[in-house]
């Protein structure tokens, strides 16, 4: 059989690792070996990263929606049970928008949530 050798392939391989760690401090971004786990945990953060950033999207619309509630008196819990019992289905990040930009329209939902829940 014939020897296969790996350069080029292997080449490749490192030129790719290289050029992902292209901007880290020192060594990571210069030598193979280190830029091979600074890279790998990069990415492993990166995936985590894009999974926390919709929780806390999620964390923010509901503090703007309670906020918003509470200055109409009803809290985030009941406001939500009553727009859900009215047939209302508006998401979180809609409603949030309203507390801020449109407070005449969401304190109009305010009232029919409350109305709801009584």
């Amino acid at each position: 059989m014939a020897r296969v050798k790996k350069g080029l392939n292997g080449h490749r391989r490192h030129k790719k690792v290289l050029a992902l760690a292209k901007g880290f401090y020192g060594a990571k971004s210069k030598q193979f070996k280190t830029a091979q786990s600074a890279v790998h945990r990069a990415l492993r953060s990166a995936y985590i990263g894009r999974k926390l950033k919709k929780r806390q999207y999620r964390q923010m619309w509901i503090a703007r929606i309670n906020a918003g509630a509470r200055m109409n008196d009803i809290s985030y819990s009941r406001l939500m049970d009553g727009l859900k019992k009215s047939g209302i289905e508006l998401n979180r990040k809609m409603l949030a928008e309203m507390a801020i930009n449109d407070a005449q329209g969401f304190a109009k939902l305010c009232e029919i949530a409350k109305k709801a829940v009584k």
